[in-house]
């Protein structure tokens, strides 16, 4: 009972020098670890967080009882553990700068598009994925917003072509040079096609999925960009948007799935249409 009580008159007196300072401390910290572990979930970092949870509690636990060995071997260690730490969680890090960056606000936007730009491409769009749809193509299309995809239209043939169906199509035609591979659009314009994507770990997939459906999961993990995916097999359309998927889609539904989604990236007052500054994209295809 006596030390019950004297650790209650301890907790009492740390909470008497609590103040409004304290509380706001308390509250970002708690709002930053809850965002990251939302970042982490259903990914290969939360088995690496709990591995590090019982590294830290095994060095806790060599400091309480002396264990020297077992001390040295951590306090030598640490100074390696931080670079182990940005290494590993790599991916999770840069994702989590992303997002700060982009709810903290956005750059002015340097191009503008017109409201008959934007819905000349929404229409080219749909159209090439209906025709995708009827003969089977595999394709995937996506929009990029806010994140630049610059570094994967790098890895591509510059094109600087008119945004089209019938381009696409050429693009895509089963066998052609560039059908195996991404095509970046900025407003009505193809960028380059032949680009690579990034695929998404097989531990953050919970079902079945081809290759062309993790790289659109992927590139939406790693940016903000709206993918349209074409399935081969099957001739579905869907579209996948910050890891999730909405399957089996018609031009209708296709049409508000777009246009609403890249509306709601554009800033209010902005002065033009509800038209984000982004760049369309059709990623890599696999058989």
């Amino acid at each position: 009972m006596e030390a019950l009580s004297a650790a209650l008159a301890q907790f009492l007196a740390i909470l008497a020098r609590v103040g409004p300072l304290e509380l706001v401390d308390v509250i970002v910290v708690a709002f930053i670890l809850y965002q990251a572990l939302r970042l982490v979930r259903g990914t290969q970092a939360t088995q690496l967080i709990v591995g590090l949870v019982v590294l830290a509690i095994l060095g806790l636990v060599a400091t309480q009882f002396h264990l020297i060995l077992l001390g040295w071997l951590f306090q030598n260690a640490a100074s390696v553990l931080v670079i182990t730490i940005v290494v590993l969680f790599q991916p999770e890090l840069r994702r989590m700068l992303d997002v700060v960056g982009r709810r903290i606000g956005n750059l002015p936007r340097l191009s503008t598009y017109s409201s008959q730009q934007f819905n000349r491409s929404i229409a080219e769009s749909i159209r090439s994925a209906e025709r995708f749809s009827a003969r089977r193509t595999g394709a995937l299309i996506a929009f990029e917003r806010d994140t630049g995809l610059a570094d994967y239209a790098s890895t591509g043939v510059r094109l600087n072509a008119e945004l089209s169906a019938e381009v696409l199509q050429t693009i895509f035609f089963p066998n052609s040079p560039l059908h195996d591979g991404a095509v970046i659009v900025r407003g009505n314009t193809i960028l380059a096609a032949g680009c690579l994507l990034p695929l998404a770990d097989e531990s953050v997939i919970h079902e079945r999925l081809g290759t062309r459906h993790r790289a659109a999961i992927g590139l939406s993990l790693a940016s903000d960009a709206l993918l349209l995916v074409v399935s081969e097999e099957t001739g579905g359309i869907s579209v996948v948007e910050n890891g999730n998927i909405t399957r089996n889609l018609d031009a209708d539904g296709l049409r508000a799935r777009l246009t609403g989604s890249l509306q709601r990236s554009q800033p209010e007052g902005s002065g033009r249409p509800n038209l984000p500054n982004w760049r369309f994209l059709q990623t890599r295809f696999y058989r």
